[in-house]
């Protein structure tokens, strides 16, 4: 029996929209602000962005890079770019100018299309960049204004395409449909690539473990820029739901959008769910129903979930990384928890649960011997996925694709525990990456950075816990003989060669602890981060050493 298209089609999140303004052509699809856009109004904007490229020479595997907060265009563009067997390089507007040029070149990028807001780091971005390509504004009148840096604004641009224009999609469900830059482990940002079939998978996974439905109402305060807003662009769509665009996580904002716009769910970093608790009174409001908040990267409180549950919200945990499409795990609910007290409940919904139904494999075990651990709680290992909602690899890294996969495994590089009911746990972090507000920090982009000190002689960073973030860089700095540096020297000299969110946000100064054959001992630093009094502002670090 052979394959054909009456019984095979390649799996892409694209084909979702297409249905949804079959089904539902009047529903609204899209809420900004005033504009309101319905299924069939998004399908032909897409239409006319996806034609309008392909007149401007855009082809299948060329790149069109987007530098946007949470607005209707990267939305789009998560329809129109792939649609066109296109690749989608969604940008982190935190990213500094000499990142994002590095990204521009790296991505190839033939079409930017940016937001007025990041026009400084844009341009000088695109003058540091190598590749030039066509830049495109938007035009956002919910936004703050800044230069035109392109050839035409959005708006104009969508002018140009075919509202009747067919969307190829891809030849195969494996062809690369979006580039996401991670900082990883080391301080070059490595390119994760997205095949059709992973999106189309996750997708459906969220919609399934999220509860999703045509009557669901997804308020966008993740940012569509990570991991493609975890696939949530497309599994909102994929059940004729209705996204509510925001362009910045403020709770003056995202109160007043849960009770107008009777927003249903939510997604977003523990400093998200951080916000929302610690809001004025005054900005808080009370609404009749229940929201759905699904969260990530460090487990919340249980004073945070205590004080969400209070506030109408009920609180799922996820894990997930870039590599692979978001979440990949959740922590899934057990009926007998409901009879349990607050703080016995927090710690199973602490875990990192047990995968998605879209997830192949996940395993803990020992990254030498690839042996699964024992499910008793307490033996550590690597925490290892497998499956269609696994990336492709890194773009133009051979090596760092095939030490991420050895063993047949995707090695996430934490290290956890599996509990005698089969839920996992996250214990530690093998790679020292810093995760503050959902973000990933590179400890070792930000100690090169303090090592091009002239005053430095050593340097580590490591993450201290901090309430409101989560984590944030805490930099261990030891002078060279002679020199002296305040603290406000080192944070400047960060300032001016880092993205904001990866300055340190704690500096001591003192000799570092090392090993007998002189490596730096992290562990130690990270017990000592949690406690330490960091030097005070105007502090010179010409003191001794302190020694332990």
């Amino acid at each position: 029996m052979d394959r054909n298209c009456a019984n095979f089609a390649p799996l892409s999140p694209v084909a979702f929209l297409r249905r949804s303004a079959e089904v539902y052509p009047q529903k609204t699809a899209v809420v900004h602000g005033d504009a309101r856009y319905t299924y069939a109004q998004l399908a032909e904007r897409v239409s006319r962005f996806a034609s309008a490229l392909a007149k401007r020479g855009v082809r299948r595997g060329d790149t069109v890079a987007f530098m946007a907060p949470n607005v209707p265009a990267l939305l789009e563009a998560h329809y129109a770019v792939p649609g066109l067997g296109a690749v989608l390089n969604a940008l982190n507007y935190r990213l500094d100018a000499r990142t994002i040029a590095f990204c521009l070149d790296h991505g190839k990028a033939k079409v930017l299309v940016t937001d007025r807001e990041f026009s400084p780091v844009i341009a000088e971005a695109v003058r540091l960049a190598t590749v030039k390509p066509l830049v495109i504004d938007i035009d956002d009148p919910l936004g703050a204004g800044g230069d035109l840096l392109g050839a035409l604004t959005y708006e104009e641009f969508l002018r140009e395409g075919d509202p009747a224009f067919e969307l190829p999609g891809p030849e195969d469900e494996w062809d690369s449909m979006s580039l996401l830059y991670t900082s990883g482990t080391t301080g070059s940002p490595k390119g994760v690539v997205y095949h059709h079939r992973g999106g189309y998978l996750n997708a459906l996974g969220n919609a399934l473990m999220f509860g999703l439905d045509a009557r669901s109402v997804y308020l966008w305060t993740l940012p569509m820029f990570h991991c493609n807003g975890w696939t949530y662009t497309w599994a909102v769509t994929a059940v004729g739901g209705t996204h509510v665009c925001l362009r910045r996580v403020d709770p003056a904002l995202i109160f007043p959008a849960i009770r107008e716009h009777q927003v249903t769910h939510l997604c977003g970093a523990p400093i998200v769910l951080n916000l929302l608790v610690h809001a004025p009174d005054a900005v808080k409001e009370r609404f009749d129903h229940r929201v759905e908040v699904a969260t990530g990267g460090a487990a919340p409180p249980s004073a945070i979930i205590a004080a969400m549950e209070k506030m109408g919200f009920n609180v799922t945990h996820l894990y997930g990384l870039t590599e692979s499409y978001g979440p990949a795990t959740l922590c899934a609910w057990q009926p007998e928890w409901d009879a349990m007290g607050l703080d016995e409940r927090a710690l199973r919904m602490a875990r990192q649960g047990v995968r998605y139904p879209t997830l192949d494999d996940a395993m803990v075990a020992d990254p030498q011997t690839m042996q699964p651990v024992p499910s008793d709680g307490a033996t550590m290992g690597e925490l290892m996925l497998r499956g269609n909602t696994v990336m492709k690899g890194y773009l133009g890294n051979d090596a760092a694709t095939e030490a991420a996969f050895r063993g047949g495994w995707f090695h996430t590089g934490d290290l956890g525990v599996r509990h005698p009911d089969g839920y996992i746990e996250i214990k530690d972090r093998s790679k020292d990456v810093i995760i503050s507000g959902g973000e990933n920090i590179s400890s070792l982009e930000v100690e090169e950075c303090l090592y091009r000190h002239p005053a430095v002689m050593e340097a580590a960073v490591v993450a201290r816990p901090d309430e409101k973030w989560g984590e944030t860089p805490c930099a261990f700095v030891m002078l060279k003989p002679g020199a002296t540096a305040t603290v406000e020297d080192i944070v400047a000299w960060c300032r001016s060669n880092l993205a904001g969110f990866k300055i340190p946000r704690t500096v001591v100064f003192g000799e570092l602890p090392k090993t007998s054959t002189g490596k730096i001992q992290k562990y130690v630093l990270r017990e000592r981060a949690k406690n330490v009094v960091p030097a005070k502002a105007g502090t010179q670090a010409g003191f001794p050493p302190s020694r332990e």
